[in-house]
């Protein structure tokens, strides 16, 4: 093993049994899987046996947030729910002794605030605070993600994570980027990376297409560098989909059939391959 540790997102595989997307994933040489949060669909003793029998590790939970997740609504129930969820989720992590669980203040598609700027940060800080203190009494480490504008209109470039972030003041955990986001939203990924530094705690990578790094047309040499020269030792993700407005319904309907073995080796080989470049300098 390189530099760096590789996951496969199973958010990838939809509709597939975890453990055909565990042995994929081992398959390819990859270090371990992401799995999705949704802990009352995973039994996870299973998947800790599923991942220990293949000598792979979960590096981390990808966590769903739909409208009755989301830790600034104004109603206090929403919001109170949306702890517990993220609660929960550290609890299903921990079970598999999964290391971090990814949030986001807000549902994916809602894209407008339903109250005050200022009001909905200040929720945002209490919720993820509670939910974060829960998670480090478990081991598990919460990494804020950066969402796109046209999936999110609250926290879309790193620097805004890193305000958040800090301002709970938690100390288990950080943020994270995903390349497909930060390609719409920062003048520089590698650059975006860099200033985070110390804080950056998880990385999703996928080409400008969202497909496997390789496809689009991404230039990986720049940001495997910036998360060489930042001494990032965290797992890198690929989350790959679709593109299709909804494509997990694109999934379901098949022809996809590139997300699975196809863009499963070619992920791995493409960031593999800037690694070794970086070895050669």
């Amino acid at each position: 093993m390189g530099r760096f540790r590789y996951a496969y997102n199973a958010l990838v595989y939809h509709g597939e049994d975890i453990a055909d997307s565990i042995e994929r994933v081992a398959r390819f040489g990859y270090d371990a899987i992401e799995i999705v949060g949704e802990p009352g669909q995973y039994d996870p003793r299973r998947i800790a046996k599923l991942t220990g029998d293949a000598g792979i590790a979960v590096s981390s939970i990808c966590s769903i947030y739909t409208p009755e997740r989301d830790l600034v609504h104004p109603d206090p129930a929403v919001r109170a729910a949306a702890v517990r969820y993220v609660e929960d989720v550290a609890r299903f992590a921990c079970e598999m002794s999964c290391p971090t669980i990814i949030v986001h203040p807000t549902a994916c598609m809602k894209t407008a605030a339903l109250a005050d700027p200022e009001q909905e940060w200040e929720w945002a800080v209490q919720g993820i605070r509670a939910a974060g203190e829960t998670a480090a009494d478990l081991g598990v480490s919460l990494s804020l993600e950066c969402w796109n504008r046209y999936e999110t209109y609250f926290m879309n470039r790193l620097e805004q994570a890193v305000a958040l972030w800090q301002a709970t003041g938690l100390a288990n955990g950080g943020v994270q980027g995903d390349t497909f986001h930060m390609n719409l939203e920062e003048e520089s990924i590698a650059q975006a990376f860099r200033a985070a530094g110390p804080h950056l705690q998880h990385v999703h990578l996928a080409d400008s297409n969202r497909a496997a790094p390789g496809s689009g047309h991404l230039d990986f040499g720049p940001i495997v560098q910036a998360l060489a020269d930042v001494g990032y030792d965290g797992y890198l993700s690929f989350e790959l989909l679709p593109a299709f407005a909804d494509p997990f319904a694109a999934m379901s309907a098949g022809g996809q059939e590139a997300f699975f073995d196809r863009y499963t080796e070619q992920a791995i080989a493409h960031i593999r391959a800037c690694e070794s470049e970086l070895a050669e300098v």
